[in-house]
């Protein structure tokens, strides 16, 4: 038996996964934090509006952050997920054992979706699809916002940045912890308590 064999570590992840993270881990210390500024979003929802799919690009930009959404999760939302014309309200369906919750829109983002779905004449199915009628991919959002920061940021970001944008944004604008909490859907509130940390907002009454 080959005792050098033995010891070696397998990476039992698909290659193109493996890739993906490595790329991520390589960027986020290029970039020295995970998340995205408030700023820095409503950059990438300016220059989304320039593009072939400006109105829906910069709206599933806006619609991340805002509700603190992972790919998966918004690129699974459905027209019947939200109350348009009653209450304005986004019925959020969590992914990875997160808890659901209900959220209120924006009024930028209540205008911005009744554009669009007067754009698409589309009032059924999934929110944001392609020129085929098929939802927009995991893939496809990925590397539409990729390619996106990386003209207008310097580098390449990836979506979960937006997601926690949404919390770190939540923190520094003084939302107690429980609230966002529930707001991000986390069942466990050790990963809420993360965005402090990269908040730094708990500090600022310190004196030296």
């Amino acid at each position: 038996m080959n005792h050098a064999a033995s010891h070696q570590v397998t990476d039992l992840r698909p290659a193109t996964e493996s890739r993906t993270v490595r790329t991520r881990v390589a960027n986020d210390e290029l970039r020295g934090r995970q998340h995205l500024t408030r700023d820095e979003v409503h950059r990438l929802i300016k220059a989304a509006k320039k593009r072939r799919h400006g109105a829906r690009d910069a709206l599933m930009i806006r619609v991340a952050f805002e509700h603190g959404l992972r790919v998966s999760e918004l690129v699974a939302l459905q027209w019947q997920h939200l109350g348009l014309r009653h209450g304005h309200t986004i019925n959020v369906q969590r992914a990875k054992g997160s808890l659901d919750g209900t959220h209120p829109f924006q009024g930028e983002t209540v205008r911005a979706l009744k554009r669009y779905q007067v754009a698409t004449q589309r009032g059924y199915g999934f929110i944001f699809v392609n020129e085929r009628g098929a939802p927009v991919s995991i893939e496809g959002f990925r590397k539409m916002l990729g390619r996106l920061s990386q003209r207008v940021l310097g580098l390449p970001w990836h979506p979960h940045a937006l997601r926690h944008a949404c919390g770190v944004h939540l923190i520094n604008n003084g939302t107690d912890i429980r609230t966002v909490q529930q707001y991000q859907g986390h069942a466990n509130i050790q990963n809420t308590v993360a965005y402090t940390a990269l908040s730094g907002r708990q500090f600022e009454r310190l004196a030296f």
